[in-house]
């Protein structure tokens, strides 16, 4: 039984090489074929083995095999492919594993605006994981299937509801079934504050890239405040009079009428931008307060916005200098790219490279 797993070996073996001298001897002189006497050599070995098969002499097959390797290896030996087309080959695949991890597991991209200061500046280069929200067709909005679907305090990337081909990047306040209210500058999330906590007032400020094309950057005060979102802890920015009796109701959401009462001022719409290029039907609802007809005062919960089924609501961590979803109301889940990783490249005014943010993990 031993006897005739190695005979079927050596038959195997000895089909191979002559399937291979063959293949070598069809080669142009040029292209690494052998010279005529090294031809004249491999046909002769090559005659001998398969003549041994033939005759099923297995004795003989053996016997002219190691010769017949030794041409071979002797010939193959240096022809291989050209160091030009190595490089050329090494440099498509890497080039194909790295289209394939763009579109479907991790992508980078730049911070243009301040709108996420502090947890993001100006000049912070991300990456983004495109694979745990689900896996989409590159350039579209079908995914194939969905990892798990995003979470409250996340920093999103997403293609912009107005603006499609602008992608924004946002923290998530509220999932579907949310609601959410802002009143005086205070949150709250299904009716319950969200707390923060002054860490700076004085000496708070913050380079603002106000405009592009001249490179023109402007210094800003503010109040910094660490906010916890039912467990997801951050930074915010906030104006620098916050609290001044002017500005209290800057920001509120769902904005009020003048004069008091349930009459809103304006819903989340994509006609409040005026480069929109989609207006997509107003989505959400506007819930009044349980007993808003008692006497409120101007900065108590009186009425607020449920997120849709589909949609999450995005709110900036620069709170007094962004438009969010309190301008132009949900994100579709189908619209967002992905969650941001850590910043693996940061360069700004008035610093330059910003060595102690590299690889700081967003939060």
């Amino acid at each position: 039984m031993k006897a005739a797993r190695l005979d079927r070996r050596v038959k195997k073996e000895a089909k191979l090489l002559i399937k291979q001298a063959r293949k070598i001897a069809k080669r142009p002189r040029d292209a690494g074929g052998p010279t005529r006497a090294k031809a004249e050599q491999l046909e002769d070995a090559v005659g001998r083995v398969d003549a041994g098969l033939e005759k099923k002499d297995l004795a003989a097959v053996r016997s002219h095999l190691p010769r017949l390797d030794a041409i071979v290896d002797d010939l193959s030996a240096g022809h291989g492919k050209s160091t030009f087309r190595e490089y050329v080959e090494s440099i498509g695949v890497a080039i194909a594993i790295a289209l394939v991890l763009r579109a479907f597991v991790v992508e980078a991209f730049k911070i243009p605006s301040s709108s996420m200061i502090p947890t993001m500046e100006i000049g912070d280069h991300i990456f983004v994981n495109k694979f745990i929200y689900g896996v989409r067709i590159p350039w579209t909005r079908t995914k194939l299937f969905e990892v798990r679907p995003p979470h409250r305090g996340e920093v999103i990337v997403f293609m912009n509801p107005c603006i499609p081909d602008k992608d924004y990047i946002k923290r998530i306040i509220g999932v579907a079934g949310d609601t959410i209210e802002v009143r005086c500058h205070e949150l709250y999330v299904n009716g319950q504050h969200v707390d923060q906590k002054l860490t700076q007032g004085e000496g708070c400020t913050y380079w603002d890239l106000i405009d592009e094309d001249r490179g023109t950057w402007q210094e800003k005060r503010c109040n910094r405040y660490h906010e916890n979102l039912f467990g997801t802890e951050h930074d915010t920015l906030y104006a620098d009079n916050r609290k001044s009796p002017s500005k209290l109701r800057d920001h509120d959401f769902p904005r009020l009428a003048a004069g008091g009462g349930d009459q809103l001022d304006m819903m989340p719409s994509c006609n409040l931008m005026p480069d929109a290029t989609e207006h997509p039907a107003d989505a959400g609802k506007i819930i009044v307060t349980a007993n808003s007809g008692m006497a409120k005062a101007e900065c108590d919960q009186q009425v607020k916005y449920e997120v849709p089924k589909g949609y999450v609501f995005c709110m900036s961590d620069n709170r007094d200098n962004s438009n969010d979803s309190r301008t132009w109301g949900p994100v579709p889940v189908e619209n967002i790219k992905g969650k941001s990783l850590f910043i693996w490249w940061s360069d700004g005014e008035p610093e330059g490279v910003r060595v102690n943010r590299l690889f700081h993990l967003v939060r």
